[in-house]
């Protein structure tokens, strides 16, 4: 699968994003959320910080996803999620053009 970057302006928090694009003639509406989940927030003190997220997202929107997870700092880690009916899409999509 081909990728296109876009820079995105970081925020202090939640960032909802729409894309629509056309494709070889097929308009395609994307949705992602790029949050930030922060160290200090991990309820329950953890050996790792694997497990850290993995307690923050485990009552996450089930409507959503994750795409990406980029690069964590001392802070925080961002986390792209993809809607899920947007995911089956771009699939649905990918293997069309096969």
């Amino acid at each position: 699968m081909s990728h296109i970057a876009i820079p995105i302006p970081r925020g202090n928090g939640k960032q909802d994003i729409e894309i629509e694009m056309t494709v070889n003639g097929q308009k395609q509406q994307l949705h992602y959320r790029v949050e930030l989940f922060y160290w200090e927030d991990c309820e329950i003190p953890v050996v790792n910080r694997v497990e850290c997220i993995k307690n923050m997202l485990s009552d996450y929107d089930e409507d959503w996803m994750i795409y990406f997870i980029g690069d964590p700092n001392k802070e925080y880690v961002p986390i792209t999620f993809i809607k899920k009916e947007d995911w089956a899409t771009k699939k649905r999509m990918m293997k069309e053009a096969v």
